[in-house]
């Protein structure tokens, strides 16, 4: 039996083995319905091979025994289930900067393809005991791990990155000797390649990030979920190395789970958002949540006209509209962080606007608002920061001397008077402030949202 936790009282379990298998990117793809209070879609997961696994597979060790015996502790897991979908994948050639738009899959569950348990449970995937006994009988087919919980997994996927147009130029350094012909690790020396692009080409980045996303699938991969995890291993792959470095996840969350609320707002109208507790975004999206998994992201969501969609990334989006009644909204980030740091809060909300240019030019005049020229001086002097390499604002002069970012404020249609009279004045003087103590503003911009009063203030901190 798994070990039930209470996240109230105990600490959240990291399942997630990012040793063997480090997530560097993430795209997701997802249609809000408050009819049904579902969040549903897929998922595109990229990785790097974990450290860990380099490590000891160049010291010509075992790599994955020690992930396989701590698998063996989980206890069961449900059986697996893999409902058969027409999936129709979008072919368009968005830049970088457009709308990311995947098509809607239709669903063909029947009860005569969708659940091949006893097929799995014969291949030994069905649980982690069935696993365990497969390794005691030298199949080492690896296992990777995912964090997730109250999701409902339809189908997990290989993505063909190869079969992406112009993805060529990341193919030429595997001619190389010692580079495989093979197609699977082709593919995988394609993440390679476009996880470990420099920073500064950023938006290639996520340019091929965004069409890998939407190449087809190649091969169903077997999958069985546990209360906190995810399980995922394809047949006759036995290291990380070969595992398939860029995988689709179709998926759906439930009314219940605990990483959104489906509620309304203070003028009555149905809004959703993530609280970021008690269990992060867990049943939100599959993810890694140990502290060495930080990773990128990008996020299309749709949904009907007349709801907004606000998200933690780095640009101020604007929705698209795909057809009549339905509007698509894209965000991206380009640091590097943990997966609980993803915001999402969809309803009727309006952005309350700025009165006059006459604020902006109090702040910049007003003695409060500007540091002294010693100070100011002394932040262009600062160290080169230690962190992964990104797009950072700390290195960039103008950023670095901007005490106070661009910010939109939305709130519900009651509290839109309120909020001009008392918010607007408010924000950019604490924007300042942070500014005056804390240095450079680490995000281009800020967001302010007002949402109902019916969680824990701690959980969003």
């Amino acid at each position: 039996m798994e070990t039930q936790l209470d996240p109230m009282k105990d600490d959240l379990p990291l399942m997630a083995n990012t040793s063997y298998m480090l997530v560097k990117h993430y795209v997701l793809d997802l249609d809000v319905d408050f009819k049904s209070k579902v969040i549903e879609g897929n998922i595109v997961l990229f990785f790097e091979t974990g450290s860990q696994y380099m490590k000891t597979s160049s010291s010509g060790k075992e790599c994955c025994q020690s992930q396989f015996d701590e698998t063996c502790k989980i206890g069961a897991s449900e059986p697996c289930h893999f409902p058969m979908m027409n999936v129709s994948s979008c072919s368009s050639k968005t830049e970088y900067n457009d709308s990311a738009v995947s098509g809607k899959e239709e669903e063909a569950n029947s009860d005569e393809n969708s659940n091949h348990s006893n097929n799995e449970q014969a291949s030994g995937i069905s649980s982690s005991k069935d696993c365990c006994d497969i390794e005691n009988h030298g199949n080492k087919d690896f296992l990777l791990v995912l964090d997730c919980c109250d999701l409902s997994v339809l189908k997990v996927e290989e993505v063909d990155v190869a079969a992406v147009s112009g993805i060529e130029k990341f193919t030429r350094s595997a001619e190389l000797p010692g580079v495989s012909k093979e197609l699977e690790n082709l593919r995988n020396w394609i993440v390679h390649e476009l996880v470990t692009l420099p920073a500064n080409r950023w938006k290639e980045r996520l340019y091929y990030f965004t069409h890998c996303s939407q190449a087809p699938g190649c091969g169903e991969l077997l999958f069985s979920t546990g209360t906190w995890s995810l399980e995922i291993r394809k047949l006759g792959i036995q290291t990380p190395a070969d595992f398939p470095h860029a995988i689709r996840i179709w998926y759906k969350t439930k009314p219940e789970g605990r990483s959104v609320t489906w509620t309304t707002d203070q003028s009555g109208r149905p809004c959703v958002y993530t609280m970021g507790s008690p269990i992060n975004n867990r049943a939100l999206f599959p993810c890694q949540e140990p502290p060495i998994a930080l990773s990128t992201w990008q996020a299309s969501v749709r949904t009907a006209a007349g709801f907004v969609v606000l998200m933690s990334g780095e640009n101020s989006a604007e929705p698209v509209q795909l057809r009549e009644g339905i509007l698509n909204w894209y965000y991206y980030v380009s640091m590097p962080m943990p997966a609980s740091t993803f915001t999402i809060a969809v309803g009727c909300w309006q952005e309350v606007k700025q009165q006059s240019f006459k604020q902006t030019a109090a702040i910049k005049t007003n003695p409060e608002f500007s540091l002294p020229s010693s100070q100011t001086d002394f932040r262009w002097r600062e160290e080169i920061c230690g962190h992964v390499e990104y797009p950072c604002r700390f290195q960039n002069p103008a950023a670095r001397l901007q005490a106070v970012i661009p910010y939109r404020v939305f709130a519900p249609r009651c509290l839109m008077e309120s909020c001009e009279e008392y918010l607007l004045q408010l924000i950019p003087q604490c924007l300042s402030a942070a500014y005056a103590t804390l240095g450079t503003h680490p995000f281009s911009r800020l967001d302010v949202l007002i949402v109902p009063s019916n969680f824990s203030s701690l959980g969003m901190a």
